[in-house]
């Protein structure tokens, strides 16, 4: 109650240009006697965001339990959701090409770093030379976690380079957009075969884009890709390095066969495999289906390498197949795997990926795998965008008109 009447006071009282930039003696409207009183409330108003502020802080802290009841989260887990929910709030659904709001960007950049800033804490010990009084000695010192060392610049430059592709279409004028509504209601560009009927379609001049606008994105979308890449690599190694929860393997079959089912398995153990081969005969029409056969190829990997390292010969895990059969339908199914991933990089997440996510309990792991999720998750989206770009660009180019271009290129040769 005293922080609503102390914004109503506030907003009553002073009326600032921004809200984040100082306060200059025209913005009072109140006289300048009055002014040593508006610092005051300015202050106060500080203060109440920074409160706001630690209060999230200690959210964090107590796993986003704030009843001190012990219901909350683990805080790797608290700080994965943290990072999940700020890009969330900041990028949304990145429906157009065009730079981010300075707003939004400010408080990106200042969010993400208090997030970000407990790996500075997270370290380990490492060996180093010191001398002293001419004798040489090895003691250990404090470094940060090697992963978090290698990793966290290089998400960081993946994350600048986004933004900064944004920034530059600021200054474009070869396209825009309209509703899809306006687009049903008049004949224009026909929108491209997909469900994502909230994004705006884009339009573009009858003769299409100039070459300069053209090569441009071309050259911005191999950049995103790139970075599209990158932080596949970096998720795809923090996942990896995550342990398998007891839960999930609870959940598990017995054995590959009956994970996979029995087509899949035939096709996976036959004597002469191509993955290709086989995933030409997979039905991948929607996203859902990708997914399925994502979950039983990982579900399969799992068991297959707990029977690889099962020393009990009578356990329920054992099985007839020997190891190294065993070992080949597992490196089959991980080229699987690769190749969904490249092919499908924005399907949603595998159930082994949600349940070492929900379940990891490393702090590190948990920022870098969510950081690098989101910037994976942006990345692809902007490439997207670049693509309905391109797209409606292709569809201006008539038959007649490459003809005449490949003779006119034909002529100059």
């Amino acid at each position: 109650m005293e922080e609503v009447l102390l914004m109503k006071r506030y907003n009553q009282e002073i009326v600032p240009k921004q809200v984040d930039e100082r306060l200059l003696d025209s913005q009072y409207v109140e006289s300048p006697l009055n002014r040593p009183r508006s610092i005051f409330l300015e202050l106060n108003y500080l203060v109440l965001l920074e409160t706001r502020s630690l209060r999230k802080g200690f959210k964090l802290l107590l796993g986003e339990d704030m009843s001190g009841g012990g219901k909350g989260v683990s805080s790797a887990l608290a700080l994965s959701n943290a990072i999940t929910n700020l890009a969330a709030s900041v990028f949304g659904e990145q429906k157009r090409l065009e730079p981010m709001n300075p707003e939004r960007k400010t408080r990106w950049r200042r969010e993400i770093d208090w997030l970000l800033s407990v790996t500075d804490h997270i370290v380990e010990f490492v060996p180093s030379q010191q001398s002293k009084d001419g004798i040489n000695m090895e003691i250990m010192v404090t470094r940060q976690r090697s992963d978090l060392l290698m990793n966290i610049p290089a998400l960081r430059k993946l994350d600048n380079i986004l933004v900064e592709q944004l920034d530059q279409f600021g200054n474009q004028n070869e396209f825009w957009y309209v509703s899809r509504d306006k687009v049903d209601s008049e004949q224009g560009t026909p929108p491209r075969n997909d469900d994502k009927w909230w994004i705006p379609t884009v339009k573009v001049p009858p003769e299409g884009l100039s070459e300069v606008t053209r090569r441009r994105l071309q050259s911005q979308k191999d950049s995103v890709n790139q970075v599209l890449k990158a932080a596949m690599a970096i998720n795809a190694q923090v996942l990896s390095e995550m342990e398998v929860p007891e839960n999930y393997i609870e959940s598990l079959p017995k054995n590959g066969r009956a994970s996979l089912g029995d087509s899949i398995y035939k096709s996976i153990t036959v004597e002469f495999f191509d993955p290709e081969q086989f995933l030409s005969t997979m039905d991948l029409s929607t996203e859902h289906k990708v997914l399925d056969i994502k979950n039983r190829i990982e579900a399969s990997i799992v068991i297959w390498k707990r029977k690889m390292h099962q020393k009990d010969g009578k356990s329920s895990w054992s099985s007839g197949v020997s190891l190294e059969k065993r070992e080949l339908f597992e490196e089959r199914a991980e080229t699987i795997l690769i190749i969904l991933k490249q092919r499908f990089p924005g399907i949603p997440q595998s159930a082994l990926d949600i349940s070492k996510i929900q379940y990891n309990e490393d702090v590190g792991q948990a920022i870098l795998e969510s950081y690098s999720r989101i910037i994976e998750s942006l990345a692809f989206t902007v490439l997207s965008r670049i693509e309905d770009v391109l797209y409606a660009a292709s569809l201006t180019q008539t038959p007649e008109s490459d003809e005449s271009e490949s003779q006119r290129k034909k002529q100059v040769g």
